[in-house]
């Protein structure tokens, strides 16, 4: 049960604030993509891209967020709601501190991905899909799940037995199946600087 006897405690300083001490904008880059498509790997490069012009990053994965905040959870459908959920949350605290906040998570549902959309203001949620065909990433398999799923060992695994909804009009969509993944980060970099997320 939520607590009732709640109350928010306004802060002094504001994201206005720290944005204007870091010298950049905060967004959430939501990386969404089959398992396999280069999430995490594309996250991790171009935060360190943005790392080397300066810019204030922290990259949230999926792995790893369920290593420790969501280690509670398993994969059916409600559970990945709350981990969305949860990983929303956090990266909103991350925006609010004026950090560029780079999340990889398949996030396989529309309506979850929205959720994150409406928690921060308009323009702080940029939707990357990572796509890359179903063909290709069990081709490259890198943590041998789809295997696993194929013989039955893992249920409910996005793209053999459960549902991945595409983004209906992501921000950007980087094609990893088609792309260097420098030419992934270079598409990343470029719609940022002309959105004017970021400097050149």
């Amino acid at each position: 049960m939520k607590s009732k006897n709640i109350v928010w405690h306004k802060a002094q300083i504001t994201k206005r604030d720290r944005r204007r001490l870091n010298g950049h904008k905060s967004a959430i880059l939501w990386f969404t993509g089959f398992s396999g498509a280069g999430k995490s790997s594309l996250s991790v490069a171009v935060e360190k891209e943005l790392h080397k012009r300066g810019i204030r990053t922290y990259v949230l994965d999926g792995d790893n967020v369920r290593h420790g905040l969501n280690n509670n959870l398993g994969f059916s459908p409600e559970d990945r709601t709350e981990n969305i959920r949860r990983i929303g949350e956090v990266s909103k605290l991350f925006v609010d501190a004026g950090v560029m906040t780079l999340t990889a998570f398949i996030s396989p549902y529309r309506e979850d991905r929205n959720m994150v959309r409406e928690m921060v203001d308009d323009g702080e949620f940029l939707e990357i899909y990572v796509k890359c065909s179903l063909e290709e990433c069990e081709k490259r398999d890198p943590k041998g799940l789809y295997k696993k799923a194929r013989n039955g060992e893992i249920k409910g695994f996005t793209g053999i037995d459960a549902p991945y909804e595409a983004p209906a009009d992501p921000e950007l969509v980087v094609e990893t199946d088609k792309e260097t993944l420098r030419e992934s980060v270079a598409a990343v970099l470029n719609f940022l600087q002309e959105k004017g997320y970021i400097q050149e």
